[in-house]
């Protein structure tokens, strides 16, 4: 599928920043205006006081219409100050995409490192999640579950169909660029993604059972305890109702202060969270998409008439009124008015009409942060195209003009690669340097972006849904006992395992079994290149050693050689990184040893 022509996002992303900046000091230089007219009313206001206290013609009580007015201006200098806030978090969103396309983003951003499991096939070996990684230049999503539903994109591959769901989806949002600055400034500035999942759980139990009688006499003792303490203390009624509501008040409450905490706790870890879901909600309710996938995500928000921001906004008021009772100079009437089991029925309640749906509108905001995510990253790529995907069947990876997603266009060369059909195996010799191992990446890179939905670092690439395996940083384990060989034996055993199910397995392995004698490496290399193209897997491999470049031969056709060459010129190692037909002729490892002084 090709995107249409998208805007140049370097002048996109320098207009808006601009602007945006030019917004910000607009509303500073008018918040310092207001500051200047409360200084004239407090000052007003003063002044006629004083005229008042020494001519005695007009009363000093004339002063407090200064207040009015005041007010006014105090609550204006608020929402100028609320959206300054915003232009300015604007302004370091398009500060933040300039640097990305000039390659600034390492270090920037999350790093998804809870994601990282060391036992996955391959997210460590392409970079997947930390510093510098895939997911850290992709993700824009700013709660935990959308960074869920984008790293579990990347981890697993999605079939034909749903890959073609989510380019045509991603391709809808990518020149959205007022929604996308939406979604990344609205609902102030967060360090951390927002977690409000366990609502899921928690809007998914069942309703307690209490019967209704018992919110009545909650509220209701409430009510009477309040009236009773303050006639205690101002009407001389006496103590006695004091007592009365106290001993009522234990009785009925007692068996409801548990199952009260149970209901609060969980919204109340939430709270501040809850605006930003209700802002995100708000505006996939109201954005008018053209992709079917969009479409079906704002169809799955409609529930009983009342829209799912607004079921959050109510969820939020009511946590803010429960949350009440942490004010120092509210605790006293909250007690009084058995607060925290009142607040809970109310708690209830919600939970009753709208708990179930948390879990669908979550999804929806999961998802849409997700396809956002890859949306922002095909505009900033606009010469990225997406891949084409081919229906389930044979594996096949077939890309012209292959570059590595992480790496700027002025910094790699492109290479063609195919595997699938006859030729199922890649045997890449080389010298040390000379782009062997940046291929495996780039090729793995790719083809995780292909099957998440995102465009590719490529002039064209088809390809079928592909388990990827790789052996590329398999590391040893001192706290395990492990060797590097036995974790990468380890690994394509894995590998070969995964090759016996679907889909079809495209390994990518980076100097298979160095760890051993050269002997024994070329008798297990080739048994299971054998047995991973008997079991119709395609992949690459690559090499130093040459004598397992022979074992091609012994593979039939479904194997090939290519090789990357490198020259010395007057001492300096230099290299092409260009993908050639064949063995390497010769290797570069003396010659580097010499060229750094050793005497051999």
């Amino acid at each position: 599928m090709q995107a249409p022509p998208a805007p140049d996002p370097h002048a996109a992303y320098t207009a808006r920043f601009a602007a945006r900046r030019a917004e910000a000091d607009r509303l500073d230089a008018a918040i310092d205006r207001i500051g200047q007219w409360r200084l004239a009313v407090v000052l007003a206001a003063v002044g006629v006081a004083v005229a008042a206290g020494v001519t005695g013609v007009f009363s000093a009580w004339w002063a407090l219409a200064a207040a009015v007015p005041l007010l006014i201006l105090v609550l204006r200098s608020k929402v100028l100050g609320f959206r300054k806030a915003a232009a300015l978090r604007a302004v370091w969103y398009y500060r933040h995409g300039l640097d990305r396309l000039a390659g600034k983003w390492v270090g920037r951003g999350p790093t998804g490192d809870r994601f990282v499991n060391p036992d996955h096939l391959y997210a460590a070996d392409l970079d997947l999640f930390g510093d510098g990684s895939l997911f850290q230049r992709v993700s824009a999503a700013r709660t935990a579950g959308g960074e869920a539903v984008l790293a579990g994109w990347l981890l697993a591959p999605a079939s034909a169909p749903e890959v073609r769901a989510r380019q045509e989806a991603v391709a809808d949002l990518r020149d959205r660029l007022d929604l996308r600055e939406y979604l990344a400034v609205i609902g102030g500035t967060v360090t951390e993604a927002a977690d409000v999942t366990p609502l899921v759980e928690w809007g998914a139990k069942p309703p307690a059972g209490w019967p209704q009688w018992r919110h009545v006499v909650v509220v209701a003792l409430g009510w009477f305890n309040l009236a009773a303490v303050l006639g205690w203390l101002f009407v001389g009624t006496g103590s006695l109702p004091v007592l009365v509501g106290g001993l009522l008040s234990a009785l009925v409450v007692s068996p409801l202060v548990r199952w009260a905490r149970e209901v609060v706790r969980p919204v109340e870890e939430a709270a501040n969270d809850l605006p930003l879901l209700a802002a995100i909600l708000a505006r996939l309710e109201q954005e008018h998409f053209r992709s079917a996938r969009l479409s079906a995500l704002q169809a799955s928000l409609t529930a009983g008439g009342l829209p799912p921001s607004a079921q959050v906004h109510a969820l939020r008021d009511l946590a803010e009124w429960a949350a009440a009772r942490r004010n120092p100079m509210f605790l006293p009437v909250a007690i009084i008015m058995l607060w925290d089991v009142w607040m809970a029925f109310r708690l209830e309640g919600w939970r009753v009409r709208s708990g179930p749906l948390v879990g669908r509108w979550l999804a929806a905001v999961a998802e849409l942060e997700a396809l956002g995510s890859l949306a922002g990253y095909a505009f900033e790529n606009p010469t990225d195209p997406f891949p084409e995907v081919l229906p389930d069947g044979p594996p096949r990876f077939e890309a012209t003009g292959l570059g590595h997603p992480l790496t700027s266009a002025e910094k790699f060369v492109r290479n063609d690669v195919r595997v699938g059909g006859d030729v199922r195996l890649l045997m890449v010799s080389g010298s040390n340097m000379s782009g062997k191992s940046t291929l495996l990446r780039s090729v793995g890179a790719n083809a995780v972006l292909a099957l998440a939905g995102a465009p590719v670092r490529a002039r064209s690439l088809a390809l079928t849904p592909v388990a990827l395996g790789a052996t590329m940083r398999v590391q040893d384990s001192l706290r395990d006992g492990r060797s590097r060989f036995y974790a990468e034996v380890t690994r394509v055993r894995a590998v070969l395992d995964k090759a016996k199910g679907s889909p079809p397995v495209l390994f990518l392995f980076d100097e298979l079994f160095a760890g051993t004698n050269s002997s024994d490496r070329l008798v297990g290399a080739e048994g299971v290149l054998r047995t991973l193209t008997d079991l119709g897997a395609v992949g690459l491999v690559t090499t130093h050693d040459l004598a397992l470049t022979e074992a091609t031969a012994r593979l039939g056709g479904r194997a090939m050689n290519v090789h990357f060459a490198d020259q010395l010129v007057n001492g300096e190692m230099t290299f092409d990184h260009t993908m050639r037909p064949g063995v390497v002729p010769h290797g570069n490892g003396v010659a580097l040893m010499r060229a750094v002084g050793l005497d051999i």
